[in-house]
């Protein structure tokens, strides 16, 4: 059983400036960080910015374990051209920003976070354009020193089953690309270990949230109806190596200091789990026999 590291999205003051933030995450107890895309957050093209949340980081002695491309308005499977094209430039913009931030990962949505309708023929005409508009950005970051990792999407959007988003990795030819599990995706999906092990192979991030099987509310994990004692049982038989980033929505009130609070007890209650485990279950330790001549 792995003792997984457990860090914060700063999605959760996305509304904030990063530099409003980083300080009272890092006293909040989170030194492990993904980084969110949000312009009112972290303009990522504004290379300045980035390069100067980039020295604060390190003066704080936090770690930007991954940054999380931008989402809104991005479609890089679009049929039109031109708005394909824009959707690749954007992305390729944030990765640019991840290495800057010197982060280990650059996370993205293989495809649009809106509902759309389209045939048979578009939809596979999509996924090639996913495939091979990724195959770019893998290179990208390849040569920037970061990991793409695809995270799995909402079961109602494009490409939400966890088998498209196999085959767009399938159809690319840069092998420079992982996996994040959204715990609370996958719960909405209605098979959270399917989409787990689907994804195990490969798997880098957990985002972990909660729900209760109706939205996707980014519960703090313990507050919504997944089973982590389960999940986290579950993830140890993967021989998942990677990092657990608690992905949550601001408190309601929007006092950042309970967001935090919230943030600190979510990380004793899967730490917690992740202890019992292990002591359910610990390593064994072999003993070498000596033989008498």
């Amino acid at each position: 059983m792995s003792d997984w590291p457990v860090g914060l999205s700063t999605g959760c003051f996305y509304q904030k400036s990063i530099f409003d933030c980083l300080e009272m995450i890092r006293d909040g107890g989170f030194c492990l960080i993904e980084v969110c895309s949000s312009p009112a957050h972290l303009n990522f093209h504004d290379i300045k910015a980035v390069k100067k949340a980039a020295v604060l980081m390190k003066k704080l002695g936090m770690e930007p374990y991954s940054f999380h491309a931008p989402f809104i308005d991005v479609d890089i499977s679009s049929i039109d051209p031109q708005q394909r094209e824009k959707s690749k430039n954007e992305i390729m913009r944030a990765a640019e920003a991840a290495g800057v931030l010197e982060a280990r990962h650059f996370v993205i949505h293989p495809g649009p976070d809106n509902m759309l309708q389209f045939s048979i023929e578009e939809r596979a005409e999509r996924l090639r354009n996913a495939a091979d508009v990724l195959n770019k950005v893998a290179n990208k970051c390849q040569k920037l020193g970061v990991g793409l990792v695809l995270e799995n999407m909402l079961p109602h959007l494009p490409f939400g089953s966890t088998s498209d988003m196999m085959w767009i990795m399938g159809a690319m030819d840069n092998l420079n690309i992982c996996t994040c599990l959204d715990t609370g995706h996958a719960r909405l999906s209605g098979d959270i270990y399917s989409v787990m092990y689907k994804l195990s192979g490969h798997m880098r991030i957990v985002h972990a949230n909660d729900n209760t099987g109706k939205y996707d509310s980014h519960l703090p994990p313990g507050k919504g109806v997944i089973d982590w004692h389960k999940v986290l049982f579950e993830l140890g038989e993967t021989n998942f190596r990677g990092g657990i980033i608690l992905e949550l929505s601001g408190a309601e009130n929007g006092d950042p200091l309970i967001t935090l609070e919230e943030a600190r007890q979510a990380r004793l209650y899967l730490r917690k789990i992740s202890k019992e485990l292990y002591l359910s279950s610990p390593p064994s330790v072999e003993i070498p026999s000596h033989s008498v001549d």
